[in-house]
């Protein structure tokens, strides 16, 4: 099956560390596959790089078919990767419809004489927006909390509010940065289910740095291991388990 996202020797340096060397991966479409790594092992500088953040030092990133390196966030976005943050990145004042409907504007099909005279094509598209945000609070759980402020949100629904923001920009891939960090055993639980409908229900392919090896192995096909900004192993999740040098890094030989 061709790649929807390839890279092939990324490369970054800062000063004079290498924070990823070489770094080779394929991701095809309606794939959950899995990036981990020792803290420091580089994961969330790749996304960096695949996302736009973070321009490569060497090497390329394509993206259904286009080179993507080079561009902005917003063009990357615009061609169909979105993300979350390891820290949660909401608009606390606002409420948690009103967040989501963030996501929706970057499909918006109207134009700046629109948006100022608030012609009635202007108020069906903000309607068609906010149904559209709304359904994914209820693909979420949350579509009870839509009138709260995001800040009034427990932990747990914060990160899958964040969640719905970015799949609100109707992205081919998601890139997933430890979306179960700081959650209780339930609420990891409830992640992974939720994680699995996206890709399955949505159709939108899934990337997940993750260190709770649980949740990871438990529902990544494939997964590829970083550390110190190099790949050690890849492979199924029973093939990465039981390989030595994942051990290693992990356990640092004990």
């Amino acid at each position: 099956m061709t790649a929807l996202l390839e890279t092939k020797g990324l490369t970054i340096r800062f000063g004079g560390l290498t924070a990823v060397d070489d770094f080779n991966f394929v991701i095809t479409p309606g794939e959950l596959c899995g990036l981990i790594g020792p803290n420091g092992a580089g994961k969330t500088t790749v996304f960096n790089m695949l996302t736009g953040v973070y321009l490569p030092t060497a090497g390329t990133v394509h993206f259904d078919g286009a080179r993507i390196n080079g561009k902005s966030p917003a063009q990357v976005a615009a061609l169909g990767v979105s993300r979350t943050f390891q820290n949660i990145r909401l608009f606390d004042e606002l409420s948690v419809l009103e967040n989501a409907m963030t996501g929706a504007h970057r499909h918006a099909k109207i134009n700046l004489f629109d948006s100022l005279l608030r012609t009635p094509r202007h108020y069906r598209e903000e309607q068609r927006q906010r149904d559209k945000a709304y359904r994914l609070l209820e693909f979420m759980g949350l579509e009870d909390r839509a009138g709260l402020t995001a800040r009034q949100l427990p932990y747990g629904h914060r990160r899958k509010l964040e969640i719905a923001r970015a799949l609100a920009t109707e992205p081919k891939l998601i890139c997933l940065d430890e979306p179960a960090a700081g959650m209780n055993t339930l609420e990891k639980g409830e992640l992974s289910i939720l994680i699995r409908r996206i890709r399955d229900e949505l159709g939108v392919t899934v990337l997940l740095i993750e260190h709770d090896m649980k949740l990871v192995m438990g529902i990544c096909e494939r997964i590829q291991v970083l550390d110190y900004g190099k790949t050690i192993a890849m492979g199924t999740p029973r093939e990465i388990q039981n390989n030595p040098k994942v051990i290693e890094a992990y356990l640092g030989g004990e």
